[in-house]
């Protein structure tokens, strides 16, 4: 008996000949089409974790850059998400000018998020040029094995692009996570605000009974089809993607896990998880840092991915349209993130933490010393928007975008240009959130620029 996308296939190609249409039979023929992809990007063992804070020592599991190409607008898109910490500066860019030259398309056109696990690599080519001129070793990336990953993933697409398929529907689907995601912030007993609830909490019991704070409790889930055949599926949650970290085992945490489940049980649809903007959420209220709370958290992920999935309703696509908008984010100007502050820090005496911070920090003034503002992308599809924001933005970003269109389909992908760091909100910043200490290059005032260049591009 034939399959039953055989037969809708079959159907909707009598019903189009019938009216005089030639059918879709194949991607050129048809005004849409999608490519897949999905790459190992394990970092060797010995490479630093999270900028060098520590050693790789073993493989928990791998690492993967998973993504679409899709065709229907002026130019193609690639969207890709890597389970690696942070992809910065010139690392960006590389990402995104060969993977842009592998498909024929310009280099805003490649949209590049990490993950952002704790326990995968950051990618920062300048900060590591500032450690090797000093002779300084325990460095942030390894410049030869990250050309090694991007021509993968370049290669990947190329290869993908010859068996692009035609697609004609969306699918649009949400579902409530429960007990993962809670803010950084919460209130102690005498009303003040504290900022300490990390990715594990095992001790703070405050932390853990405060309320959840501000999160977006819900998972979205985008999709493209053929017909009734789903090809692909992009699954997106805010929260920082980490259960436990500092170990040496390189591993896709539970984000990783959730998606490879999902990706057993739909064999002929890419699974693709990305995190959305999550600076300051985390799993601390419902994360032990025990072992085995991992594949508690995957567990629950894995049950909002599939009740979206099982919510998904499909809708004709229609549009494809891509805007982009750019931001400029001034760099912090104070005591110990001056050029001088950081230069002083690269000298042996000080810790390969210390210094590898440091480079970073050097490596995103010599940015904005160029003069290279950052890239705020989004793909329209009519009843649905994607977006892409930089480095740990806030969660209030992400909602912000979601009210500025108000009755659509809005998803938010985290940690795109991770240059920045840390993205907080005013407010983050009058109430000194201690975690901008450090992993934060930008000044206050980056709320309203960044909310401008939001409103840009989602509302045009």
């Amino acid at each position: 008996m034939p399959a039953p996308g055989f037969l809708n296939r079959a159907l909707f190609a009598l019903i189009l000949f019938a009216a005089g249409r030639p059918g879709p039979a194949c991607a050129a023929d048809a005004p849409f089409a999608i490519a897949t992809f999905s790459v190992d990007v394990t970092v060797p063992i010995g490479h630093g974790m999270m900028g060098g804070y520590w050693r790789a020592t073993s493989v928990a599991d791998p690492l993967y850059a998973k993504g679409v190409v899709l065709w229907g607008g002026a130019q193609p898109v690639v969207f890709v998400s890597v389970d690696w910490c942070e992809i910065r500066n010139d690392a960006y860019d590389r990402w995104r000018e060969v993977i842009a030259a592998a498909v024929g398309t310009t280099r805003e056109r490649v949209l590049v998020s990490s993950i952002h696990q704790h326990e995968a690599p950051v990618a920062d080519l300048t900060a590591q040029r500032f450690l090797e001129e000093r002779g300084l070793e325990d460095g942030v990336c390894d410049v030869e094995f990250h050309e090694q990953a991007v021509q993968r993933v370049a290669a990947a697409v190329r290869t993908a692009a010859t068996r692009k398929r035609p697609i004609t529907h969306l699918g649009l689907g949400q579902a409530k996570v429960e007990r993962v995601a809670s803010n950084r912030r919460y209130l102690l007993p005498d009303g003040r605000p504290s900022f300490n609830r990390g990715s594990a909490s095992a001790a703070n019991v405050l932390a853990r009974e405060a309320p959840e704070g501000v999160i977006d409790p819900w998972l979205k889930t985008l999709s493209f089809w053929h017909d009734a055949e789903p090809v692909a599926a992009l699954n997106a949650y805010a929260v920082h993607p980490m259960s436990y970290y500092r170990t040496g085992e390189i591993s896709a945490d539970f984000p990783g896990l959730a998606r490879d489940r999902r990706q057993r049980e739909t064999p002929d649809c890419l699974q693709i998880y990305v995190s959305g903007a999550s600076g300051n959420v985390t799993a601390g209220k419902y994360n032990d840092g025990a072992r085995a709370t991992r594949a508690v958290l995957a567990d629950r992920l894995h049950a909002a991915m599939a009740a979206a999935w099982r919510e998904t309703k499909r809708v004709p696509l229609t549009a494809l349209d891509f805007r982009n908008t750019t931001v400029r984010l001034a760099p912090r100007d104070e005591p110990g993130h001056r050029r001088d502050d950081l230069l002083a820090v690269l000298v042996p005496a000080r810790l390969p933490r210390e210094r590898n911070l440091a480079a970073m920090g050097l490596s995103w003034w010599k940015r904005v010393d160029a003069g290279q503002p950052i890239d705020v992308p989004l793909l329209d599809f009519g009843v649905a928007q994607l977006l892409l924001l930089p480095g740990e933005s806030y969660v209030e970003f992400q909602l912000a975008a979601q009210r500025m269109k108000p009755g659509s389909f809005v998803m938010v992908a985290g940690f795109g240009e991770s240059a920045t760091g840390y993205v907080p909100t005013e407010q983050a910043v009058k109430e000194k959130d201690t975690n901008l200490g450090d992993w934060s290059w930008v000044a206050p005032g980056a709320e309203a620029a960044l909310l401008a260049a939001i409103q840009r591009v989602v509302q045009p």
